[in-house]
């Protein structure tokens, strides 16, 4: 979801175009508080805390 495709989008920020071309957004990381089944889009809230940093966090803990 965070990745980019082979299209050079990221699943996360769905058709937000900003988001997905500015060259001062793009490379930013957003967390959203739920993400859409199907397509992987953020929804709900997008600040950089809430669930998804925290399972971020604790998926890189795991890692050391």
């Amino acid at each position: 979801m965070f990745t980019r495709g082979d299209d050079g989008k990221r699943p996360i920020y769905g058709g937000t175009e900003k988001s997905q071309n500015d060259p001062h957004w793009r490379d930013y990381i957003l967390f959203f508080e739920y993400f859409h089944g199907d397509s992987g889009a953020g929804l709900g809230a997008s600040h950089r805390t809430g669930w998804s940093s925290l399972v971020a966090s604790l998926i890189d803990e795991s890692r050391r």
